[in-house]
């Protein structure tokens, strides 16, 4: 039999908090229990009142079924012994602290349940996000960044709400129902079995709306995952759209698709609101229907039932509309939820295929050298290395260039793993990339790119980023090789300004200086630069190739270069075409070769 989605959603989540929810579980028993008692003084209060009982009652044992009666044989006494008006406000003060027993432990159960609330939230962000960091870079080539980030935010909202959903269809409501269904049976079996013979009339009607809410919900979540890209990629290009007067063309775009989720979101709130206004109409039709239907047995004397008994019952029968319609609620909740935790589980199932060997090979000081063996690579169906193979000693400089598209940047991916290799192997010191740990491969390495990746943070913790045990001293040694410490001194609070959003209160040569004064303080032993100065003007770029120079003594690197002129003392120069090494040489040798190489640096002269 299949298992019903409530329970796998609290298995999967909530299992870990099984302590808040047997209390919270307990509570609501006891909530439950206090509020039938509570009721149950109403009958001998209304029997006072309209002076309906007339039996007189002698006290028996104590049994399950002596209950009624002695409780009415100890009321009987009291209305003896102090009188009907002594009797009702006792009656009454028993009612309120019957109550207030109901209210405190309705109360504690929320009380103990809202840890597990919170908690699961954090929980599932976290997992969201630990998933999100560890997975490799091809998963977020097909994937947008606003679409990911509206499945942490909203969808992570949706599932919450359908696991306390669950917890509720579990701990709460059932319980409520069964208990007050027992009292029911206890009063008048007959009467009983007629409702439960209507019951499911009113929950087909509310089944069929929960179906066709968890299609459109997830036509929302996806709308919403869209509008979510497009403020990120409005925030993220704002220069250029501004640059290009585009306000208007994305204004439109934006306008169309936030159009689209208003018209979505109108349909899935229009069936959600429905539940109650539909539930409470049931809930008066059954009400009528057994008023009718008790009424006419009690006239006829059919029942067993006196006035006061069916005025209780119809008090009990109420308060399991309430219960029952919290219960439909709950079911579109879970349907609700059960379309973002598709969209969550789109990226918590994601498979990483940067595989690890089980035992990981210890990774030693770099000392040879690295090796690229036969190396074939591709994004999607089209080769874009083929048959890559280069030897790069220990200490020397290689510089990959060649037009856009050639491979090179591909070719410098694939040396820490953000992609695996589909043919060859990449190997340091003769032992293949695949079997050292993710951590242990990028430890070697560190990274200078053309766009420097900075975060609103400090100056201070951006130079550190990544090198946790680094002291004040080593970070501004780091930034004064970088030619980077003058500047920092020059801004509003040194080395703890914030330089906001991307770096953007930097230009883009102290953004790079920065980038390099990062690179210094992992001291690496193999430094790769991605056109680290080709976006730089004049001034910023001789101050960057300093601070470049000083970062690669004695060190293995690798340069990917536009500007030929930057890489004349390179050790190596490969020069790549559609995936492929043409060409392999010092500087002169190459132009001395005549061959492709001596073209492009003709075309920069």
């Amino acid at each position: 039999m299949k298992t019903p989605q409530f329970i796998l959603l609290i298995k999967r989540f909530a299992v870990r908090y099984k302590g808040h929810i047997a209390l919270n579980i307990l509570c609501n028993v006891l909530a439950t229990l206090f509020s039938i008692f509570s009721f149950a003084v109403l009958i001998p209060i209304l029997q006072i009142l309209f002076k309906t009982e007339k039996t007189v009652y002698e006290f028996q044992p104590w049994s399950f079924d002596s209950i009624k009666n002695n409780a009415y044989y100890f009321v009987q006494q009291y209305i003896e012994q102090n009188g009907g008006i002594s009797t009702l406000l006792l009656l009454s003060v028993v009612l309120i602290f019957m109550t207030l027993l109901k209210t405190g432990t309705t109360y504690l159960a929320s009380y103990f349940i809202i840890p597990m609330r919170t908690g699961l939230v954090r929980d599932i962000r976290r997992d969201m996000y630990a998933k999100i960091v560890d997975l490799n870079l091809g998963f977020y080539d097909k994937q947008k960044k606003g679409d990911i980030m509206a499945r942490m935010l909203s969808d992570v909202g949706e599932v919450e709400a359908s696991i306390m959903s669950s917890i509720e269809l579990l701990s709460k409501n059932p319980i409520m129902i069964v208990f007050y269904l027992g009292v029911m049976l206890m009063l008048s079996w007959e009467l009983t079995l007629f409702v439960l013979f209507v019951l499911p009339i009113a929950g087909f009607l509310m089944g069929r709306i929960g179906r066709s809410l968890k299609r459109k919900s997830v036509i929302g979540q996806e709308q919403q995952g869209s509008l979510t890209s497009i403020i990120e990629e409005t925030l993220n290009g704002l220069r250029i759209i501004k640059a290009f007067n585009a306000e208007e063309h994305v204004s439109n775009r934006f306008g169309e698709l936030n159009n689209q989720l208003r018209k979505t979101t109108n349909k899935i709130n229009r069936r959600y609101m429905l539940a109650h206004p539909m539930s409470e109409f049931l809930g008066t039709l059954m009400i009528a229907i057994v008023l009718y239907f008790g009424g006419s047995l009690i006239l006829n004397e059919q029942s067993t039932l006196n006035a006061g008994e069916f005025i209780y019952y119809l008090v009990i029968f109420y308060s399991i509309i309430n219960p029952a319609k919290e219960l439909s609620k709950a079911m579109y909740s879970i349907e609700k939820g059960k379309a973002s935790l598709a969209r969550i589980d789109m990226v918590l199932m994601a498979n990483n295929p940067l595989k690890v060997v089980d035992n990981p090979v210890k990774a030693e000081p770099f000392e040879k050298e690295i090796s690229f063996k036969d190396v074939w690579f591709k994004y999607d169906e089209e080769w874009i290395l083929k048959g890559i193979s280069l030897d790069i000693k220990k200490g020397q400089t290689i510089a990959l260039v060649g037009a856009s598209g050639s491979g090179k940047s591909t070719m410098v991916d694939l040396l820490p793993r953000f992609y695996d290799v589909q043919k060859g192997e990449i190997t340091i010191d003769g032992t293949d990339i695949r079997h050292f740990t993710l951590h242990d491969l990028r430890g070697y390495m560190g990274n200078v790119n053309q766009d420097p990746i900075l975060f609103n943070d400090t100056i201070y913790n951006n130079i550190k980023f990544g090198t946790d045990n680094a002291t004040e001293e080593d970070i501004i040694n780091a930034a004064k090789i970088a030619n980077a410490h003058n500047f920092i001194m020059e801004t509003e609070d040194g080395y703890q300004t914030n330089i906001g959003d991307h770096g953007g209160r930097l230009s883009g040569g102290q953004r790079q200086r920065l980038s390099i004064a990062r690179a210094i303080l992992k001291n690496p032993s193999i430094l790769i630069l991605d056109e680290a100065t080709s976006a730089l003007d004049t001034e910023s770029e001789k101050l960057v190739q300093a601070a470049l120079e000083e970062l690669m003594k004695n060190r293995t690197t690798i340069v990917i270069a536009h500007r030929l002129s930057t890489i004349k003392k390179a050790d190596l120069i490969c020069v790549l075409e559609k995936g492929e090494i043409v060409e392999k040489g010092t500087h002169e040798e190459l132009i001395q070769k005549g061959g492709l190489y001596n073209k492009l640096y003709s075309m920069q002269k």
